[in-house]
């Protein structure tokens, strides 16, 4: 075990494996060993077989809290199969943790958030409710609470709760999640006048936040800086028309947050012959071993200008490696559809290695774009704390758009733009075309996509958009705040000439 964490320290987890596994033959009822397999196995991409080893440690966990009572462990271990999303895993758990310790608020709690994640609103509502009464001033249980009211009809009860939590001394995690869920049932409420106002209060809350303070807020505009750059038409067309050893691509579905993507996901996930990826980091793990191929010398385009076919023919399958870890053979079966909506930053890269493949590409209204963006909890990475911030969330859109329209013109891929209006709209034509690119038959079976989304986790944070029937009502929703668009319509003037 000693052995093992020091080969996790030194992040080489093959090591790391080779330990840990020796240390499960040894003893194969010790849950810390089996976790440290499993996790280790996860972090390597191989979820799967991870995901076995850390439910064999939750069961020995849950035997050992059976005597103590203590489920402070299996509660940790919930956690991280939360973590690899695997929410079913985790809810098994979290029943048996309430069971053994009735009065544990932070089962309760896990509970109500794996029921929620799982879009199970009433089963999570009854877990809050049940860890409000053992703890009634915690101000996390409360902000996790008042959400839930609201979803099940309560709303003014929901903002009561909520206003009262604000006047207390909060964290800056506590009151930017506050502020956001208040916002967002003040606008269910019609009560466009006060929304804007704790949107900015939680916008200047997640300054505060050390793992907002954590990111770079340059690090992705400066990326797309030098990709325009960089990616060169030459660059970009070097290994187009190639015969690689192995012919399979992915559909990449990208776009920009909140645009429609995961809707999309979702109605192409529901046809018979289509398996979809939801929000993986295979592409950042290719341009890892890309790095590594090259001693991790030079920049990312020097390393592709750089590398031979036979490269190009090892990072392809090091994505297939990475795709059957992680799903089995069904990557293999079907059309496999990679949906992580930010690659569209690495489209550069993407279309370096893949040059025969697809890009699905949606677009939406600016405005209800940013608005969504706006209203949203985001886990903080490179990426969303552009968005923290009313006037940076319109410059990021408009770094990330431009650059589309820049590669678009000199990328070998083929494409097809589609608007989400239109998708709301037209259902049925818009993704008859969506299915005709991408080279499948039609199937009615599409048109329920919302029934196939509410029995499954998805990572997305519209996962319980999704899982409602087709609706108008998200588009032109912009207009209920028409005046607050003023300082940033400058920003977003040319993006909405082009899309009307």
């Amino acid at each position: 075990m000693q052995l093992g964490q020091m080969a996790v320290q030194a992040k080489n987890t093959t090591e790391a494996i080779k330990w840990f596994t020796k240390a499960v033959e040894t003893d194969p009822k010790n849950a810390q060993a089996l976790s440290c397999l499993g996790q280790t196995l996860c972090w390597q991409g191989k979820r799967t077989d991870g995901l076995v080893y850390l439910h064999n440690a939750g069961k020995q966990l849950i035997k050992e809290a059976k005597k103590t009572k203590d489920v402070t462990l299996p509660i940790l271990l919930a956690e991280q199969l939360q973590h690899w999303d695997d929410y079913t895993g985790a809810l098994d758990l979290a029943k048996q943790v309430v069971q053994i310790n009735n009065k544990e608020v932070a089962g309760f709690r896990l509970l109500a958030v794996t029921y929620l994640r799982l879009n199970q609103t009433k089963q999570a509502l009854a877990a809050a409710q049940h860890a409000h009464k053992l703890a009634p001033n915690n101000a996390i249980i409360n902000i996790l609470l008042a959400p839930l009211e609201a979803a099940t009809g309560q709303r003014e009860l929901a903002v009561n709760r909520l206003e009262s939590v604000l006047k207390n001394n909060l964290s800056p995690e506590e009151s930017y999640r506050a502020h956001k869920e208040l916002a967002l049932i003040l606008d269910k409420l019609a009560r466009y006048d006060d929304v804007f106002a704790h949107l900015h209060a939680a916008a200047e809350a997640a300054k505060a936040i050390p793992q907002v303070q954590e990111q770079d807020a340059n690090l992705v505009p400066n990326m797309l800086k030098a990709h325009t750059e960089n990616f060169t038409q030459a660059l970009l067309s070097r290994w187009a028309g190639c015969d690689f050893a192995d012919t399979q691509t992915p559909v990449f579905l990208i776009g920009f947050l909140r645009s429609g993507t995961t809707m999309t996901q979702e109605v192409l996930d529901a046809h018979p012959d289509v398996f979809v990826s939801d929000e993986t980091d295979f592409i950042p793990c290719v341009m890892q071993e890309l790095a590594r191929l090259s001693n991790h010398q030079g920049s990312v385009y020097e390393q592709l200008q750089n590398s031979d076919l036979d490269g190009i023919n090892h990072l392809r399958q090091f994505y297939w490696q990475l795709a059957k870890a992680r799903y089995g053979d069904k990557v293999k079966q079907r059309c496999f559809v990679d949906k992580t909506t930010m690659n569209t930053i690495d489209l550069g890269f993407i279309n370096c290695i893949f040059p025969d493949a697809k890009v699905l590409f949606l677009l939406r209204d600016p405005r209800d774009v940013l608005l969504s963006c706006y209203m949203q909890i985001m886990i903080p990475t490179a990426s969303t704390v552009q968005l923290l911030s009313w006037q940076g969330g319109a410059e990021f859109y408009a770094q990330t758009i431009n650059w589309w329209q820049h590669i678009k013109q000199r990328m070998s891929l083929k494409f097809l733009e589609f608007k989400y209006e239109d998708a709301v709209t037209d259902f049925e034509g818009t993704y008859r075309k969506v299915f005709d690119f991408i080279g499948l038959d039609w199937n009615p079976a599409v048109v329920n996509f919302h029934q196939s989304a509410a029995k499954k986790h998805i990572v997305s944070p519209s996962f319980n958009q999704v899982t409602q029937p087709l609706y108008t009502s998200s588009v032109s929703r912009w207009r209920r705040y028409e005046k607050e668009f003023e300082p940033i319509n400058g920003i977003l003037q040319a993006f909405l000439k082009s899309y009307h």
